[in-house]
């Protein structure tokens, strides 16, 4: 069961996202709060896979939220979700350490997809918002990383950089997913960054697109 805790000031919104996961098979909806004060005294005797939090949440803004989690709680994934467009908030979720960010006009089956993926590791973005984040502007690293990489991680690395998600990579490679994920892991490593977001930069900054 995937361990959800929904962080959003609007009641109505709180009722609806918990109908919505606790009608699916598989997850497992640990609380609900208000607050950021309420997300933090929570988070104290609760461990959920996956806290969904509002970008607007009073007291804390959400980035500000987003990092307290990451230094707080490393274990606990966030997917942030809001009422403004991704052009607005999420590659600064991203940056700050988000597993997603959602937009609170996605369907159903969008809901249950992002944070099913987001609890197990993965990110979840849209393909614009890879593409954004993997050709932005940003801290170049020195081409030595480069001699480091095999022909298959280079193709995998492109390939995401691209924005192709794990299942993409794996059809256009011929690979399954889970070794696109060993391919990332590896990736990860040898380029020294710990994140989705860096790896893209890192991609960029190697000249793979």
């Amino acid at each position: 069961m995937i361990k959800v805790l929904i962080a959003d000031n609007h009641p109505i919104i709180r009722m609806g996202v918990r109908n919505v996961l606790e009608s699916a098979n598989g997850f497992d909806m640990v609380d609900d709060v208000a607050t950021t004060e309420e997300l933090f005294k929570k988070l104290q005797n609760v461990t959920p896979d996956v806290v969904m939090l509002e970008m607007d949440i009073p007291e804390m803004n959400g980035i500000a939220a987003l990092r307290k989690i990451k230094k707080e709680y490393p274990n606990v994934k966030v997917l942030m979700y809001s009422g403004q467009s991704e052009d607005v908030y999420a590659l600064s979720a991203i940056r700050a350490g988000a597993f997603g960010y959602l937009s609170k006009s996605s369907d159903v089956d969008y809901i249950l997809s992002a944070v099913k993926k987001v609890s197990e590791g993965s990110m979840f973005i849209t393909n614009e918002l890879a593409q954004r984040l993997a050709f932005d502007e940003g801290t170049k690293k020195p081409r030595r990383f480069f001699r480091k990489l095999s022909t298959r991680e280079i193709e995998v690395l492109k390939l995401l950089a691209s924005g192709k998600r794990n299942k993409e990579v794996a059809q256009g490679l011929n690979l399954n997913e889970k070794t696109v994920s060993t391919y990332k892991a590896r990736l990860m490593k040898k380029l020294n960054v710990d994140n989705m977001v860096d790896l893209l930069q890192q991609a960029k900054a190697l000249e793979l697109y």
